[in-house]
């Protein structure tokens, strides 16, 4: 009788979770969510500011968890760099917490590595954010584990603008080819238009220096804390994290507002 029970128990579960109107995140599928987060990617580019925002990281999606005993799921995760000299950590969480909408409820705490900022962007979608102790602060938006769906597909690419002509700069000066295959990272900003990062990374190579970028940075970087240097060249950020293994340069526009 009891095992009976259970598979009757379980065989409402799953007709539930195929056929009843979403209530909980596990029962919002992947491309469901994938929009959510894409927004609350441009919400945070924009919280951020254009001079604070370093780079959009692209979308990671990772299979394998359990949505139920019956279901396996995925997650999706995006992350936003943002600019945090030593010190001014909680400061920057803060002031990025109060440009967020008030519906997310967005707050900055006591984490167990320095402070953090937590909100929900809607649909069961998280946000954190922490320091990663070199210069920056991590913004996390992460679906959890649900069903995948039709499964997550990314904003549609756009014509790079100035970002891909401050890419080229940086990766020319750093003796890395100019033409090296590129990816664009957006993100729908709340007021329209788009945050764009396009970004490269090269294997090993020509030993590579950030004095190199010094001129294109005017001798004023906005951050230089080896591996990374971080500069403006008009309305673009670049970011470079330079290593014997591997040199990746980012160039990102943010939002207005």
């Amino acid at each position: 009788m009891t095992v009976a029970w259970a598979v009757l128990l379980g065989g409402l579960t799953w007709t539930s979770v195929r056929n009843d109107p979403p209530t909980v995140r596990e029962q919002r599928s992947l491309d469901q969510a994938g929009p959510v987060v894409d927004r609350a990617v441009g919400e945070l580019a924009r919280a951020a500011g254009a001079a604070g925002l370093l780079e959009l990281g692209p979308a990671r999606v990772a299979s394998g968890c359990r949505v139920t005993p019956f279901a396996d799921g995925a997650r999706l995760r995006r992350e936003v760099g943002v600019l945090a000299s030593a010190g001014d950590e909680r400061a920057v969480l803060a002031g990025i917490a109060e440009r967020l909408p008030a519906s997310w409820r967005a707050g900055v705490g006591p984490g167990v590595d320095g402070p953090e900022l937590r909100a929900d962007a809607g649909e069961f979608v998280a946000i954190e954010g922490r320091p990663t102790v070199d210069g920056r602060v991590r913004l996390v938006v992460d679906t959890g584990c649900r069903p995948v769906g039709a499964g997550y597909t990314p904003p549609p690419a756009t014509v790079g603008g100035p970002e891909t002509a401050a890419l080229t700069a940086a990766l020319r000066a750093l003796d890395r080819p100019g033409d090296a295959a590129s990816e664009l990272v957006i993100a729908p900003c709340p007021g329209g238009g788009l945050a764009r990062t396009a970004w490269s990374a090269n294997g090993p190579g020509p030993a590579a220096s950030t004095a190199a970028l010094a001129p294109l940075a005017g001798n004023a970087p906005l951050l230089d804390q080896p591996p990374l240097y971080a500069y403006r060249s008009g309305a673009v950020t670049v970011l470079a994290e330079i290593s014997p293994d591997a040199t990746r340069v980012a160039a990102t526009v943010g939002c207005p507002g």
